[in-house]
């Protein structure tokens, strides 16, 4: 796969490689469901709260940090006490690790529990997350739109369908140039577990 290919009402448009990889089917079905439920009854889910515009808001979803032992993560203006990896989290890692070339030292879980459950736009651009970091973000349950635009162009939007089991990479300028979001939907949704796995520095 050279390109990734989104599509959004009758354009067309062509993600280059260098920022985007997609593996619609890196887990099975069988495989998705398994890990989806396993994660939703025995993950410690929490949800935080998070400033924005002189206000303490509720985050719209309920996150889990997952990492080595006895290590706290300084993230942004957060610090994160992580839970140990679990057998299936560090297997699922290794299989990540092998496919992409790419080493993580942590994953963040979400649970975006139904249609309100959601993130807005952001980039993740941590200076503890180095100048041009990897990402690969697993998606299992309930297909979302993953919606992209440009920083300096909000016109130029487009959206991919993450399915169940499918692995996106997140890599080059594209937390430079780009926004990312799942939005909230009026639609009927089950609920969703996304992991996104990240090297975080040490600065």
């Amino acid at each position: 796969m050279s390109q990734l290919s989104l599509f959004e009402s009758d354009e067309y448009y062509h993600f280059p490689e260098e920022l985007l990889e997609y593996t619609k089917d890196f887990l099975s079905e069988k495989e998705a469901s398994e890990l989806f439920d396993k994660l939703l009854n025995d993950t410690p889910w929490k949800q935080n709260t998070q400033k924005m515009y002189d206000k303490v808001v509720v985050t719209p979803r309920l996150t889990a940090w997952y990492g080595d032992s006895n290590k706290m993560y300084h993230l942004g203006n957060n610090d994160f006490r992580v839970n140990e990896w679990s057998a299936e989290l560090i297997n699922l890692k290794e299989k990540i690790e092998t496919l992409s070339g790419y080493t993580f030292n942590s994953v963040l879980l979400n649970l975006y529990r139904d249609g309100n459950d959601s993130v807005a736009w952001h980039r993740d651009k941590e200076s503890e997350l180095g100048n041009r970091p990897v990402i690969a973000s697993l998606s299992l349950g309930q297909v979302r739109n993953f919606d992209f635009r440009k920083v300096d162009d909000h016109q130029k939007k487009y959206s991919l369908a993450l399915e169940n089991g499918s692995l996106l990479i997140m890599k080059g300028n594209l937390q430079v140039n780009w926004e990312h979001r799942i939005a909230k939907s009026t639609r009927k949704m089950n609920p969703r577990i996304n992991l996104t796995f990240r090297l975080i520095r040490e600065i």
